[in-house]
């Protein structure tokens, strides 16, 4: 599947070309900051983004040792600061949701790739709106422990497929009513024990590339700049403001990508 460039807006786009960086730093950096700071819940737009610009498991390979690197730089400042059993709910159906991730990737050609990344980015969007409205509410009552493996099981497949576990570790733990750094703390510990488990599957199903591994060495310093800000900006920037912007961006992207993979 791995495919080192392509074509976008008339232009040929090699993984290493000035062009590709101009989309990684900021991905990265923006994926640094959701991470370390607001939930992990919209992390995966870095994974959107890029999966415009290059071969969706270029941009999945390139990704996951960032989202690694970010993950082992949040828990310091989260330490023990976790809900354990909601964590362990969500770990257990993780197991299984990356196994069904893993065969789903083996079996699916770039545009089912492009498809899914996109179709999840759109339906989180619409998700929030509901929230927002008033449609959905969570929080009222507290889920238990089948809505929680089942959430772990879509978890593992999506972050699998797109990175995008963080939408439904979201629907769990806002139904568990945690206080806010409760949640960012759980996420970050969820996170990084499905990161690490699949990171065996996508070594073996050579997603991970020499070339993506050394892309990532240079964009390595950038996703440690992003948590940083995420860290700071935890506890000072409104939340209203960063998932507004963040909305905007998953709506564009999602829909593209969409239109990529059906036409």
């Amino acid at each position: 599947m791995a495919d080192y460039s392509t074509a976008y807006g008339g232009l040929s786009l090699e993984l290493f070309s000035l062009s590709v960086f101009a989309f990684t730093i900021p991905a990265v950096i923006f994926a640094g900051i959701s991470k370390g700071g607001f939930g992990s819940g919209v992390a995966f737009a870095s994974a959107s983004i890029l999966a415009l610009v290059l071969d969706p498991g270029v941009a999945l390979g390139l990704m996951l040792p960032l989202l690694m690197l970010i993950d082992v730089s949040s828990l310091p400042a989260y330490w023990r600061k976790w809900d354990w059993s909601a964590a362990k709910v969500l770990l257990i159906g993780g197991i299984p949701g990356t196994l069904l991730g893993a065969l789903f990737y083996a079996w699916a050609d770039p545009d089912a790739i492009r498809l899914i990344i996109g179709l999840v980015a759109v339906l989180f969007v619409a998700w929030q709106g509901a929230q927002k409205s008033g449609l959905i509410r969570l929080g009222a009552t507290k889920f238990g422990q089948k809505t929680g493996l089942t959430a772990g099981v879509v978890l593992g497949f999506t972050s699998f497929v797109s990175h995008a576990g963080g939408p439904a570790a979201a629907v769990y733990l806002l139904g568990q009513g945690l206080q806010k750094t409760t949640y960012q703390a759980t996420t970050v510990l969820v996170f990084w024990a499905v990161n690490l488990f699949k990171s065996g599957f996508y070594a073996g199903m050579g997603i991970f590339t020499k070339e993506t591994l050394l892309m990532d060495l240079a964009l390595a310093p950038f996703a440690i700049l992003g948590t940083w800000l995420g860290i700071k900006a935890h506890h000072k920037v409104p939340e209203s403001v960063f998932f507004a912007i963040t909305y905007v961006a998953l709506t564009i992207t999602g829909l593209k990508l969409i239109w990529d993979a059906l036409t």
